[in-house]
């Protein structure tokens, strides 16, 4: 019994940060941002008072009304994300109490900018076990909370936003998730992309506050080397695995962190541009939202056909990382 994604939704926040708003805060310019990332804008939650909780229950709303359920027939609600609104509770219970869902267990997956594949593999398997029916996965990110808008290496790429699915037994035999390949290697990550401060090591004093640590922190050049591998190699272990060529291939999904990553993985895989779902341009990095974010899109669109094969792939800190085969029904 497979589990097959039957809804998909998205929130992106309205306001709007521009290359051309970093320039007045930041020693960078709009051709400089758009040829190392290929990020023109990103969406900003600007209200202090929202965070993610709310972008994941604009989400739950919608993904309930297009699936047509009642929130009180969802049985598990899983968000991914690593700018919780506050440590406990998770933030998936407060998007269960937001929609009402009263009947739900609901917990958080924290594997950064690999959340929602974790997610998406972790729920997969309450429904092919059999035990649950409905399932809502959300990934999304408050990113604008944690960035250090002086930092340019930084600060020019993540944005805000949200994304879900709702997951149900796949009608059909064959389709729904059909493989999944997750990853972690804790060397990898403590010292090149991580947040120090706000955890049991480093609570927040006024010490860590001056020093910054409550800031994400990444090096850059060796994020980027380390991303583009594993997610080109992970791609390319679902493709062997499941027997898939390029031409089988309906749409890459990739993690929005950078459009020379997304390139690279696309080009690792002998997969053409018009193939490869990207919308870095205008959202940036929403870390675990950018994937659900892509399946919103592609699937309002009107380009997720029955049969339609999908590659997701993700990479993030931790480091983490993995691929997810979708057959869409």
């Amino acid at each position: 019994m497979n589990a097959a994604i039957t809804a998909t939704a998205r929130y992106l926040p309205e306001g709007v940060l521009t290359n051309k708003d970093l320039e007045r805060m930041l020693d960078t310019n709009d051709e400089w941002i758009r040829t190392r990332t290929g990020i023109s804008e990103r969406r900003i939650l600007r209200d202090p008072a929202k965070a993610t909780a709310f972008m994941g229950g604009k989400v739950a709303k919608q993904l309930l009304e297009k699936r047509g359920l009642r929130a009180d027939e969802l049985e598990l609600i899983i968000v991914a994300t690593m700018t919780p609104d506050m440590l406990f509770p998770s933030t998936a219970c407060l998007v269960q109490d937001i929609i009402g869902a009263k009947n739900a267990w609901a917990f958080d997956i924290n594997a950064a900018c690999s959340g929602f594949m974790y997610a998406l593999n972790t729920a997969s398997k309450f429904i092919e076990a059999g035990t649950h029916k409905n399932v809502m996965v959300i990934g999304g990110d408050k990113m604008s909370s944690i960035i250090d808008y002086t930092d340019r290496s930084t600060a020019i790429l993540f944005g805000d936003g949200a994304g879900g699915v709702i997951l149900e037994a796949a009608g059909s035999e064959g389709y729904g998730v059909l493989d999944a390949r997750m990853y972690s290697d804790g060397t990898g990550g403590k010292d090149h992309l991580l947040m120090k401060g706000g955890g049991s090591l480093n609570p927040a004093t006024h010490e860590t506050v001056d020093q910054h640590l409550h800031y994400i922190h990444q090096d850059g050049r060796m994020v980027f080397k380390s991303a583009v591998t594993s997610m080109a190699d992970v791609a390319a272990e679902i493709m062997e695995r499941n027997n898939l060529t390029s031409d089988d291939i309906s749409w890459l999904v990739p993690h929005q962190a950078n459009q020379r990553i997304i390139s690279a993985t696309a080009e690792r895989m002998g997969i053409d541009d018009s193939k490869v779902i990207s919308n870095v341009a205008r959202y940036g990095n929403t870390t675990a939202g950018t994937i659900p974010i892509c399946l919103s899109e592609l699937d309002d669109r009107g380009d997720l056909m029955r049969g339609s094969n999908l590659v997701l792939v993700s990479f993030g800190a931790g480091y983490t990382w993995g691929g997810i085969y979708v057959k869409w029904q």
